[in-house]
Formats: C-alpha cells, structure tokens, sequence
C-alpha cells in the first residue's frame, strides 16, 4: 500500500514538473517576441 501511494506522488510531481517546464518556456517565448516587436517599433522610427 505504502509503495503504490509513493509511485503515485511520484507521478503527480512529475506531471507537475512536466507543466511548469512548458509554462517557463512559453514565458521565455513571449518575452522574446515582445522585445523582437519593440525592436521594429523602434527601427520604424
């Protein structure tokens, strides 16, 4: 019993794991395409 709740915390942190990584990515992904936009805004000018 002991063993089947520690596989099972042990795959929930995974998932969860697995989740933020992709949600840093996304960040890191938007912050660069806002500074790409702010530097043809700036090019324009």
């Amino acid at each position: 019993m002991i063993k089947r709740i520690l596989i099972i915390i042990a795959f929930v942190i995974a998932i969860f794991s697995l989740v933020g990584c992709q949600t840093v990515q996304g960040i890191g992904r938007d912050i660069t395409s806002i500074g790409e936009a702010g530097e043809r805004a700036i090019e324009r000018q």
